[in-house]
């Protein structure tokens, strides 16, 4: 990563010159400069009708509603997913 800051390149062009593959790059770069993230307890104010859904609000502003039921791991991987988009 020091090699690619300091080379002033853009991520195509560095990837290009070192036959690094840029999807690997981007990744990394993710993961090296977004803070880690963490499930937030939250205080739920009315019981959920059936078939209501939710609407969950982000940290990046980004909101997600859906009327599915999702467990704990497979709402952990969505948020995931939206907060690196």
């Amino acid at each position: 990563m020091e090699q690619y800051r300091a080379s002033g390149l853009s991520q195509m062009e560095y990837c290009r010159q070192t036959g690094t593959v840029l999807s690997s790059l981007g990744r990394y770069l993710r993961r090296t400069m977004c803070p880690a993230q963490q499930l937030v307890p939250v205080k739920v104010e009315a019981p959920p009708e059936a078939g209501a859904g939710f609407v969950l609000m982000l940290g990046n502003g980004r909101r997600i509603a859906s009327g599915w039921g999702f467990g704990d791991r497979e709402l952990a991987r969505l948020i995931r997913v939206a907060e690196s988009a």
